[in-house]
């Protein structure tokens, strides 16, 4: 796997695992939401600090970014969409 392909696949999984959306560790990181999208989708080729302040933000090492992820794994799945949980509806009286 390549560095870039393996620094996203390992933000996305951490983030995920944590249950973090991409807007808030974005936010969280000071950086712009869109940045953090292309990061996962492996178009951007983020600077060592960048991943340094990512890292904090999600309480990891660095080096946790660069991890081979073990043979036949999955990539790491989404969280659901949308900005708040749905909540069920009031019944009509």
């Amino acid at each position: 796997m390549k560095a870039r392909a393996l620094v996203a696949w390992n933000v996305r999984r951490i983030r995920v695992d944590r249950g973090v959306p991409q807007e808030q560790l974005a936010y969280d990181a000071g950086i712009d939401r869109s940045y953090m999208s292309g990061l996962e989708r492996q178009s951007a080729n983020p600077t060592i600090d960048l991943l340094d302040r990512i890292a904090k933000t999600l309480g990891v090492h660095l080096s946790e970014f660069f991890v081979q992820p073990p043979k036949g794994a999955t990539s790491p799945k989404t969280l659901p969409k949308g900005r708040k949980p749905k909540r069920p509806r009031r019944k009509k009286k």
